[in-house]
């Protein structure tokens, strides 16, 4: 009697940088764990994976996986990195009837058989509709921080408190009381920025006030997060949402079971622009510890006046750095000033873009200035770099906050953008505060590397949603 093959699962994420990377990994490590995997991505997305990245050698080795893609319903031309809310609102429209034909189809594997589970991002809303209507168990995964996911959760009651609505005129020291668990240290100024926009009705709050209504309808909620990180948050959110999965870090999960395969482990991209890898030969003869490496992610942009300015402060604080500009990153203008090139060549180095991970992992870093968003959070916990935090939107305030105050790993810098400022928090965290934030860095690593090991937190809380997987997979 022939074997039945092991559940095929569909994971879909937001089509951006952040969600498309952490997810690529979930995808190896549910690979890894037996099951086959169809990742969906939109035609754009698919295109600069297959361009920039090593996904499809990578994948070779994992018979089960399948890349497809599928359309967002928005023209070629269109910009989509700045303008995510358009894409949202074209694949709630153009997508949702496509994703429910692929779903309904017997080859909706993309050749490799019937989809028997979805794992969807949440952020996307239609696709747990779609997964009800159809009858297949969908799994919600977020690529955010817990603590920024339980502030969506919570944005009804901050309306009804009267916490929301104000403005970014306001005062934005005042303390939030409604999202349990926070009341010590989170201010208006930690928010997501959408909210200081005064109207209730802003269509990002719309977006995100029904989390709180759409997670509990999935079958279980997987977050890149490790109980020992987020613990108190994580508390709060079972009340709403029990059956709750901590994998993460994903990026060093993934390493450390590759590891344990004894297999070599082999060099990961899963970016959407093309690497500069001359900069890990540039960090190769700095001095330990002592570079600081400047990278505002994949969507951040700033005027020229801003780049100017963070340019000036770190030039005047004396230290190394390795800075990353996007090519699109400085709004209005298609490249970097020649002027911040050239006066970067002292002690800086610039690059468009960098394999961040290996740059974190680098003992020459010792430092690092970054937006905060979520991946390069824990992957500056996971290799112990303290951080100083210039968020931009979304999860990024929230996390920024937590950087500073809860877990002592850096310095918030949000709401300015100063030279004199930038050169004396760079000099705080690269040098007169230097052994203070290496400590707590330190300490923070070894909790992230606890998860991982032998009985670990992210470690047993995988091997149950491989198990759920299976269990309750469509035949």
């Amino acid at each position: 009697m022939a074997q039945s093959p092991p559940p095929r699962v569909l994971i879909f994420p937001l089509p951006l940088q952040g969600p498309v990377n952490s997810m690529l990994k979930l995808s190896e490590l549910l690979c890894l764990g037996g099951l086959h995997v169809t990742f969906l991505v939109t035609d754009h997305i698919d295109a600069r994976l297959r361009r920039f990245s090593n996904v499809q050698s990578r994948f070779h080795s994992y018979p089960g996986f399948r890349l497809q893609s599928i359309s967002d319903g928005l023209p070629e031309n269109h910009p989509r990195g700045d303008k995510f809310l358009e894409v949202f609102e074209s694949m709630k429209v153009h997508t949702k009837p496509l994703f429910k034909e692929l779903l309904q189809s017997s080859g909706g594997g993309g050749g490799g058989g019937r989809i028997s589970c979805v794992i969807a991002d949440g952020g996307l809303g239609f696709p747990l509709d779609v997964a009800e209507e159809v009858g297949i168990p969908l799994f919600i995964v977020r690529t955010i921080s817990a603590a920024c996911l339980w502030v969506f959760f919570c944005l009804p009651q901050l309306i009804q408190s009267g916490e929301l609505p104000f403005t970014g005129n306001d005062d934005l020291d005042v303390m939030i009381k409604s999202v349990p668990g926070m009341e010590r240290y989170l201010r208006r100024r930690d928010l997501p920025y959408f909210c200081r926009s005064g109207n209730v009705a802003d269509p990002s709050i719309e977006l995100y006030k029904c989390e709180s209504t759409n997670n509990p309808r999935a079958t279980g909620l997987i977050l890149n997060t490790f109980e020992e990180l987020e613990s108190p948050i994580l508390s709060q959110m079972r009340g709403a949402c029990p059956n709750i999965y901590t994998i993460g870090p994903l990026h060093a999960h993934l390493k450390a079971k590759l590891a344990a395969t004894g297999a070599s482990l082999p060099d990961f991209s899963n970016s959407l622009w093309e690497e500069d890898r001359f900069c890990l030969v540039w960090l190769d003869d700095q001095p330990p510890k002592s570079v600081l490496y400047v990278s505002f992610g994949s969507l951040a942009t700033v005027t020229r006046a801003q780049l100017m300015e963070f340019w000036h402060g770190l030039v005047n604080s004396g230290q190394r750095f390795l800075w990353v500009i996007r090519q699109d990153s400085v709004a209005g203008e298609s490249q970097v000033p020649m002027e911040l090139l050239q006066g970067s060549k002292e002690r800086g180095f610039v690059v468009n873009w960098a394999p961040q991970e290996e740059v974190l992992a680098h003992p020459a870093v010792g430092g690092f200035l970054t937006h905060s968003g979520w991946n390069s959070t824990l992957e500056s916990v996971y290799e112990g770099v303290p951080m100083i935090c210039w968020p931009y939107f979304l999860d990024q305030q929230v996390n920024s906050r937590l950087v500073e105050e809860e877990w002592k790993l850096g310095i918030d810098m949000k709401d300015t953008c100063d030279r004199s400022v930038i050169e004396k928090t760079v000099r705080n965290l690269m040098e007169v505060r230097k052994d203070e934030f290496q400590r707590s860095a330190a300490q923070m690593a070894s909790s992230a590397k606890t998860s991982l090991g032998d009985g670990g937190s992210s470690v047993s809380h995988l091997e149950r949603l491989i198990q759920d997987i299976k269990a309750k997979s469509v035949v």
